[in-house]
């Protein structure tokens, strides 16, 4: 709960119109899918470093967005070169400034402290103001102060400088329309206070805590209790913050302020709101986070301009019914309350688009059915679930009435199992029981799911991967009852569901249950539950669903038996008495085969063929005596009418792939509906009714066509960024529904020809003709991709890429791609055949990427993705597929950074709101941004970069820079020594730095 609660804190730090989602991104678990919410997780010294540097504003009501940057360099001080001079704040207010004034070169004194004007060359103004405390010597007023802004919230006291000023210029300051106010100091809040009624064209108003910080880097609390009653005199106010505070009602002199459009009481101790908040005709915008409220008055119901309401992190147990009459609302977050049900009249509600309410107690919202276009975020409620009853103590037995249940999120990657036992259920419908007593002290367990490769998946001749491998940790903790794992799979039609378990050394298949999963783990209110594969174990591992041919087995004793398919009937083995000296297992799959697909092989309509029978035994040992086979006649055949010189009995040997006709070799005679024969020893048997003459090569070339899958290939570039590309292999089934998912967000997409697959196949894809890759994958081999097949899951990588050096102009290339490695398993006869990265071409799509500029847009005659020259020699170690590897791993840490790289904050929206669907696009952009902007600074742009790493908290990304231009310096200096142009031991790079 601290964890939570220090990034409510940092969230409520943001500006008003991102500080729900950024406040969402603090919980546990991971924002569902359907609904749109930021990934923002700073860490507490990157949410320091941020409210340091940041002044905020508030779009709602009309309020845009303005953001200062403040340089850690100068120890709190205000840098005014950082500020974007080109966007005045009276145009961002949407009000012109009334008059501008010229500062005068002047000398004053106020209450003991000395105010000395002097001419500052470096200003835009005619002069500047140097402030000595209660600001630092070094601020002058140009840093606080320009056009109709005043910021005072980044010193500590910074608030008291406000009576200073007034007493000084209040020209200036009776036109200032946006004040930001620190209310950590007292002494200087209160003096602030008693000038806030002088400044009657405020029409933005912030006076928080939270914004400075002690010596061990604790946010300091605010000490604003009240507001004087002359703040109702402020009736052009529009925006007004007073968000971690000490407030334990809403100060009365709000309720009279007619223009108030956006209030934020963030983080106080607001126990109840008045009646009377009903008087705030205007308000749009209220945020009550992290209060104790316990209840809403019904009065709130009249705000019929109110667009956005956050009451989570509250004590609400209900809602009053006149919430319905909030006509213009479009987002509300009830979000960690204790509400156990809504009221009916939230049903009226038809302009509310995202409604979240995880983490309350809510079962059935069955009052949202009406509003088919809201986006509910539905987490941590039991959902369909009857009323949890209270928890039962570890002490109590079996007789328990009902196990306890943990719902995890997809963040929550441990757990704790008591000896009370649990039912958890894991995001994506898998579930893991644990009964009493399995565990003798409480354990602390985890889960993962893997990606599928070589080392987690291991399927036979013809299974079919149905899951990611789930990986339980920890291995080899012995349990004292049985716990049932349920893995969740995709439907397979004519296929059997087992559950395999990899122990680290070997695979096994496991005794496999298939049911439906519990309804309480439902994602989605009314859905169904996914489908389980559930088996019993005694330790945890790797466990995967895998979907294979129907298999029967029984033990076949000295005394004979009698093996009858599950899947189709008239298909028997009998084995007679003393067919065997000892008792042995036999297993038996029938492998049903489309005739359409042998006839479209063979080139022959009139070809017909029974299912294949795949049999095994253990030990592997001939038969004593014949073992009789029964299988149908292929359809269409009856005994009556079959050419016997036409029907084949085909043997197949699994460990050679090969087809022998041993029908000459055995007695094989036919019944109206059956073909019987006998055999010694277990194979794959196929029976064939055709004219061909040579039946055995084409039987292998059928059998190798069964085993593989029609895919298509697809490469397709981000219509915002074409250096974006993703790459997909799909069954050719699945090709329609993705490329029309992905058309909105894509340009193409260029499906590829039919080509086949094995599963569990390995291939490549490579960029050829000017095109290169320009991102360090691990499964990147000689600059082409790897992949693994499988029919199940997806098989995708999106990658960036550039044009190869020296490439000018727009780039016109193709990704080819080609087979790699097969499985192992394979026979050397069909592995022969496929060896070699490029031997067999599978598909060849084209690609185009134009030059790119500077500001992001595509120019034909600039050449891209050389080697940075950002102004000094130095830098030309550092390309840009090297920042293409930074950005990578920047992740949700993008801003912070950005901020310490010296971007403003108008440049980090516009970069933000072009890629808010694209959080890889929107690093990169950033970063090149950045780097662009280098060319004209002069030298030294790697080590501004490196400073903003650690500045940000990203130590490990300024090492890995350090260490890319090392190793550039150091085979520069090589090359220098190989033409003989540098004596040994001399490295002009490094003398440089």
């Amino acid at each position: 709960m601290k964890k939570v609660k220090s990034r409510r804190h940092a969230a409520a730090a943001q500006t008003p119109s991102t500080q729900q989602e950024e406040l969402e991104d603090g919980e546990e678990d991971a924002a569902p899918t359907h609904y749109p919410v930021s990934t923002s997780t700073e860490t507490p010294r990157e949410r320091r470093t941020l409210s340091n540097r940041v002044q905020e504003n508030c779009e709602e009501a009309g309020v845009r967005r303005s953001r200062d940057l403040i340089p850690k360099s100068q120890a709190g001080a205000l840098d005014p070169e950082n500020h974007d001079k080109s966007v005045s704040p009276s145009s961002l207010l949407g009000t012109r400034d009334p008059s501008t004034s010229s500062r005068s070169s002047t000398s004053c004194s106020f209450s003991g402290y000395d105010m000395v004007l002097s001419s500052s060359s470096a200003s835009s103004h005619s002069s500047g103001l140097s402030l000595s405390p209660p600001l630092p010597p070094s601020v002058e007023l140009s840093a606080v102060l320009t056009d109709t802004r005043l910021t005072l919230d980044v010193y500590h006291g910074g608030a008291g400088a406000l009576p200073l000023l007034w007493g000084s210029v209040p020209t200036e300051l009776r036109g200032i329309q946006y004040l930001r106010l620190g209310s950590e100091d007292r002494s200087g809040l209160d003096g602030a206070l008693n000038v806030l009624t002088n400044l009657t064209e405020l029409r933005s108003l912030a006076i928080r805590g939270h914004r400075l910080y002690d010596s061990k880097g604790e946010a300091l609390p605010g000490l604003l209790i009240s507001l004087p009653s002359s703040v109702s005199s402020l009736t052009h106010l529009v925006h007004l913050d007073l968000s971690f505070n000490r407030l334990s009602s809403v100060p009365p002199c709000l309720l009279s302020l007619p223009l108030l459009s956006s209030l934020l009481l963030c983080h106080n101790f607001i126990s109840a709101l008045p009646p009377e908040i009903c008087q705030l005709s205007s308000l749009a915008y209220l945020s009550l986070l992290g209060n104790t409220l316990g209840s809403l008055p019904s009065s709130l119901g009249q705000l019929k301009a109110l667009q956005k309401l956050d009451v989570s992190h509250n004590l609400l147990q209900e809602l009053p019914d006149e919430i319905g009459g909030l006509s213009e609302l479009v987002q509300l977050d009830l979000s960690h309350n204790k509400l156990k049900q809504l009221p009916e009249s939230m049903g009226s509600l038809f302009s509310l688009r995202e409604l979240v309410i995880y983490s309350n107690d809510l079962r059935m919202p069955s009052c949202l059915s009406k509003l088919s276009q809201l986006k509910i975020d539905a987490r941590d409620n039991p959902l369909g679930k009857p009323p949890t009853p209270p928890p039962l103590p570890p002490t109590l037995g079996p007789s328990a009435t009902k196990m306890p249940e943990l719902h995890l999120g997809f963040n929550q990657h441990r757990f704790w199992v008591t000896p009370a036992g649990c039912h958890v259920f894991l995001p994506g419908g898998a579930e893991l029981v644990f009964p009493y007593r399995c565990l003798l002290t409480a354990t602390r367990l985890s889960w993962a799911e893997k990606t599928p490769n070589r080392k987690w998946v291991w399927l036979e001749e013809h299974d079919v991967l149905l899951s990611r491998p789930l990986e339980l940790r920890p291995h080899g903790v012995e349990f004292l009852k049985p716990v049932e794992v349920c893995v969740p799979y995709h439907r397979k039609k004519r296929r059997e569901v087992v559950v395999r378990r990899f122990d680290g050394e070997s695979w096994c298949t496991l005794p496999t249950d298939v049911k439906r999963g519990s309804k309480n783990n439902c994602c989605h209110p009314g859905g169904n539950p996914v489908r389980l594969a559930c088996c019993l174990v005694r330790s945890f591992s790797w466990f995967m669903a895998v979907g294979r041919p129907v298999q029967d087995s029984c033990s076949v004793t000295p005394t004979g038996a009698l093996l009858v398919s599950s899947s189709d009937p008239g298909i028997k083995l009998h084995f007679p008495p003393d067919s065997t000296a000892q008792t042995r297992s036999v297993t038996l799959q029938v492998l049903q085969v489309s005739e359409s697909t042998v006839q479209a092989v063979c080139g022959d309509p009139q070809v017909r063929v029974s299912p294949l029978l795949c049999l095994s035994q253990n030990p592997c040992l001939n038969f004593l005596q014949p073992v009789k086979v029964q299988i149908p006649l292929p359809s269409g055949l009856t005994g009556h009418t079959t050419d016997l010189s036409r029907l084949h009995l085909l043997h197949g040997d699994p460990a050679a792939q090969t087809w022998t006709d041993i029908t000459s070799q055995v007695s094989l005679y036919v019944t109206h509906l059956y073909a019987i024969f006998y055999i010694t020893h277990f194979s794959w048997y196929w029976l064939w009714y055709t004219t061909q003459r040579c039946v055995s090569g084409v039987v292998r070339r059928v059998y190798q066509r069964l085993k593989q899958f029609k895919v298509q290939f697809l490469v397709l570039q981000r219509k915002t960024d074409p250096s974006q590309v993703l790459l997909q292999c799909l069954p050719t089934n699945k090709v329609e529904s993705r490329v029309k998912f992905l058309s909105e967000q894509y340009d193409g997409p260029h499906p590829s020809d039919l080509c086949d697959l094995l599963e569990g196949e390995q291939f490549f894809a490579g960029f050829e003709r000017g095109l290169d890759i320009s991102t360090d994958s691990p499964d990147c081999v000689s600059g082409r991709l790897c992949f693994v097949f499988y029919s199940s899951l997806k098989n995708l990588k999106e990658v960036y890429i550039c044009p190869v050096q020296g490439q000018t102009g727009p780039v016109r290339g193709q990704v080819s791609f080609y087979r790699g490695e097969v499985p192992s398993n394979l026979p050397e006869e069909v592995a022969r055949k496929r060896k070699g990265l490029d031997n067999q071409w599978l598909a060849t799509l084209p690609l185009k990427l134009p030059a790119l500029n500077s500001d992001n847009s595509f120019n034909l005659d600039e050449q891209q993705y050389p080697p940075l020259n950002l102004g000094d020699p130095e830098s030309g170690y550092l390309t840009e597929a090297n920042l293409l590897s930074i950005s990578l791993q920047i992740g949700q840490d993008w801003r912070v950074i950005g901020i310490n790289l010296g971007l403003s904050y108008q440049e980090l929206e516009r970069i933000e709101y072009k890629h808010r669907d694209n959080l890889g696009a929107l690093v990169l952009h950033m970063l090149f941004h950045w780097a662009h902007r280098q060319k004209s600074e002069g030298p030294g742009a790697v080590s501004r970069l490196t400073a903003a790493m650690i500045e940000s908290g990203r130590r490990d990304l300024a090492e890995e820079i350090e260490d890319i231009v090392n190793i550039g310096r150091r085979k520069y200096s090589e090359s220098l020594r190989r033409v003989g142009l540098e004596a040994e031991g001399s490295c002009p790079a490094e003398a440089q730095q």
